[in-house]
């Protein structure tokens, strides 16, 4: 639902200047729409990965078009609305099981056709930086093309060498990103738009809810919410989450909000619980780049109750991404929420490292280990995914360091 919000509000966009066709036109009936971009190179290589997966049949009729300065992807068929629907259905099927963007339908406009690139062109290896601030606070991609680098290999690396050790189980899987705000760079994107358990994770999306009703309804922030907001973020206390959930509305209210008003954050995020008595939390979830796109626009303040979030997740705490890290330097300032269930162990956050020039270099850091099964002995192993996020962090610092020769 969110990724449909994002090309909806692509296509209004889009949709704002008549443009003349240049090629085959159609003014009525419905497409199916995949990806829209400022980049041109980034949908030839979307169309690449979209005709492999859809086949020959599709493929024929994957048009790259342009209107008011961005590029799209969509599969022309002029169809009814209910048609264009059931298509998007089954290829978002396809897609979401590859790691690809759900699909959606999109009424038929005067569509520019673009011809392809030069096949050299669609080869180029490219990697997401994460997204820039517009004037109207929501964001859009400004993805740029960045060969591999050496921190996600070394990553790479390592989570495959404690696989071979057991420190990693067969029915676990991981996922990690890691953004540098100095460089604006994405370094790490490993699982990043896989769904998984969202755990106590979910908490901050939680207070960005709660915070837009204070902002945009009668909802108000005294001191007893203060209260319950510093028990979920500082303490995790899952009664005081509920507290929270129940004033914004409930869980679907949660993920409403989300969705409606920053959908180019919170592309795979689905609230649909309150956190059960015994905190056994399944149910809720998200993308490691959910979380790396909320870190980016707490950090650039353009959420609702940023400043207040900020406070809160810097308070003192758990944390697996600098507590214990013993290469990270004491004194390094963090903002982070962890997330711990008998299938989940998590963190995510902000990390401000200093440089010996006095100046301050933040970065984010996601890590969720994910367990298929529940771990029988919950302490232990929640203390042993714990260790190896530290060791990622550990691993990250160093990049870091070197790269700003801190």
């Amino acid at each position: 639902m969110f990724r449909l919000g994002i090309i909806i509000f692509a296509c209004s966009l889009i949709g704002l200047l008549p443009v003349k066709s240049s090629a085959v036109t159609s003014s009525s009936g419905y497409d199916v729409s995949y990806l829209w971009h400022s980049d041109r190179s980034q949908v030839e290589l979307y169309r690449q990965r979209v005709a492999a997966i859809l086949g020959l049949k599709v493929a024929s009729n994957l048009k790259i078009v342009s209107r008011s300065g961005l590029y799209g992807l969509i599969y022309y068929r002029s169809g009814d609305s209910a048609g264009a629907s059931r298509v998007a259905k089954v290829h978002s099927r396809l897609l979401q099981s590859r790691g690809l963007e759900k699909a959606a339908p999109i009424r038929s406009a005067n569509w520019i056709y673009q011809k392809e690139q030069p096949a050299q062109i669609r080869t180029v290896a490219t990697r997401p930086s994460e997204a820039t601030i517009t004037s109207s606070t929501r964001l859009t991609s400004t993805d740029k093309p960045q060969q591999k680098n050496e921190l996600e290999a070394a990553l790479e690396k390592h989570i495959k060498k404690l696989r071979q050790q057991g420190k990693i189980a067969a029915d676990e899987r991981t996922g990690w990103s890691v953004y540098d705000f100095t460089t604006g760079e994405k370094l790490v994107t490993i699982n990043e738009d896989v769904q998984f358990q969202a755990a106590s994770l979910i908490k901050p999306f939680v207070a960005t809810a709660f915070f837009h009703k204070v902002e945009n309804s009668n909802l108000f922030y005294g001191p007893k919410s203060r209260r319950h907001m510093e028990r979920m973020i500082q303490k995790s206390d899952n009664r005081s989450t509920n507290w929270i959930m129940r004033h914004v509305g409930g869980p679907q209210a949660v993920e409403r909000i989300l969705e409606k008003h920053y959908p180019e954050v919170f592309k795979d995020t689905r609230v649909v619980e309150y956190i059960p008595a015994n905190g056994r939390t399944y149910r809720n979830k998200a993308s490691i780049h959910d979380y790396s796109r909320f870190l980016y626009a707490l950090w650039k303040d353009k959420i609702p109750g940023a400043k207040e979030i900020k406070r809160l997740m810097s308070l003192p705490g758990a944390d697996r991404l600098y507590t214990g890290a013993k290469d990270i330097p004491v004194g390094t300032k963090i903002y982070n929420k962890t997330g711990s269930t008998s299938r989940v162990c998590a963190d995510m956050g902000i990390l401000i490292a200093k440089g010996k020039n006095g100046r301050r270099y933040p970065y984010t850091v996601v890590g969720v280990i994910e367990k298929q099964n529940r771990a029988r002995n919950y302490s232990g192993w929640i203390q042993s995914r714990g260790d190896v996020i530290r060791d990622v962090s550990n691993l990250i610092y160093q990049d870091i360091a070197h790269r700003h020769s801190l």
